[in-house]
């Protein structure tokens, strides 16, 4: 009974020291996989519901204590009357220039109106749900359209702040999730593309680049051979010294060549399903297999935008590429569909354009990361390569 008692006061922890056990338990759940998607999503719908928050507060705020700037402004009607002043002055009578160069002026005003309107958009409209969601988007994916934009102050100073926190939760995000993409993306390339799902093909496939192998090795072998064989006939007239000096090179030589191309001889089975279930860590993806994918990610989100926005293939791939480049120009954005007078309404697209913005840049990354890989795989290639033919020069 003592032992039973002793071992239970053994197993029971403070309180404190087992809400540090779950507050660690739960961080590293938030950082990992799946975590981390959902501590991205999460962050984005917050930041959602607070922009909304703070852009239509402050509207209603301006909108009770300073009502005259929510009239619309007649803006041509102003800019004919200004016209009809300066014409009753009787300006171009006396100086014709001068009053071409006012009405200039006037006109000039009035298209920088119109286009400051234009562009400015409608107040409250832009901040619904589905335009906030994509404001905060915009924000930690550094794309920044910038056709919607935090008008008061605090609404400023939060998008500051919000950046500050988002930018390396979204870095994390794509690091994360692109090296489980990679990770899985090589699996199932070895898999088809290299044929490991079937033990057949596989098989032979790698029968035939032994056979390759060996042939190379042999012809160095013979090539080293001829060599020492050339080297001992020029030196047969010379002391036995020199003769021992020419077989040991002829040794070394050959050790040399053997060891370039360290090939296994045997073709047992044991030997290939070793070599077919290794490891997909060893496996490099093609440049050209990487950027296949970019260029079909692309065009399968320049058809789904051509649909939901109306556009053409072209201005949908444009557009894609932009975005997912987190290049951002912003004259083509997903806002006809997006931005409604509803502030609560929520696009099924939108959603579906939100998961295609996260997932791609994903998948950029994913593909960056492949294709260092293979850079890096061939360099090493070339290095070793030279120093192979300066082992053999030297030889």
């Amino acid at each position: 009974m003592s032992s039973r008692r002793s071992s239970f006061r053994r197993r029971e922890k403070p309180a404190f020291e087992r809400f540090k056990d779950h507050c660690r338990h739960f961080t590293a759940f938030m950082f990992s996989n799946v975590g981390i998607i959902l501590l991205v999503t999460l962050y984005i719908i917050g930041g959602a519901f607070i922009f909304q928050g703070i852009e239509i507060f402050e509207y209603e705020r301006l909108k009770s204590e300073k009502p005259h700037r929510f009239i619309p402004r007649n803006l041509s009607g102003e800019c004919l009357t200004r016209i009809w002043e300066i014409t009753a002055q009787n300006i171009s009578f006396f100086d014709h220039h001068a009053y071409r160069r006012r009405v200039n002026d006037v006109l000039l005003d009035y298209q920088r109106a119109i286009v400051t309107k234009q562009l400015k958009g409608p107040d409250v409209e832009q901040w619904s749900f589905s335009g906030a969601f994509l404001y905060s988007l915009t924000v930690i994916t550094t794309i920044g359209y910038g056709n919607i934009t935090p008008h008061s102050e605090w609404g400023k100073l939060v998008t500051i702040l919000y950046a500050i926190i988002g930018m390396p939760l979204f870095l994390l995000y794509l690091s994360n999730i692109g090296d489980v993409l990679a990770k899985s993306f090589k699996w199932i390339y070895s898999k088809v593309c290299l044929c490991r799902i079937c033990p057949g093909v596989a098989k032979r496939r790698i029968i035939r680049e032994r056979r390759k192998m060996r042939q190379l090795a042999r012809a160095l072998q013979m090539h080293d051979m001829e060599n020492a064989r050339g080297s001992s006939s020029y030196t047969s007239t010379s002391s036995t010294t020199t003769s021992n000096s020419s077989s040991s090179d002829y040794t070394r030589s050959s050790r040399q060549s053997s060891s370039l191309v360290d090939i296994p001889y045997s073709d047992s089975d044991s030997d290939i399903e070793r070599e077919i279930r290794g490891s997909t860590d060893e496996i490099t993806v093609p440049v050209t297999v990487c950027i296949f994918v970019m260029v079909g990610y692309i065009l399968w989100g320049a058809l789904l935008f051509g649909r939901w926005e109306d556009w053409n293939y072209l201005d949908g791939s444009y557009f894609c590429l932009i975005s997912l480049s987190s290049i951002g120009f912003g004259d083509l954005v997903p806002g006809d569909r997006v931005i409604t007078a509803d502030r609560d309404k929520v696009e099924v697209s939108f959603i579906l354009c939100a998961i295609y913005l996260l997932l791609g840049m994903a998948v950029i990354a994913m593909c960056f990361n492949l294709m260092q890989e293979q850079v890096v795989h061939n360099i090493r290639a070339i290095k070793r390569g030279f120093k192979a033919c300066f082992r053999c020069r030297s030889s």
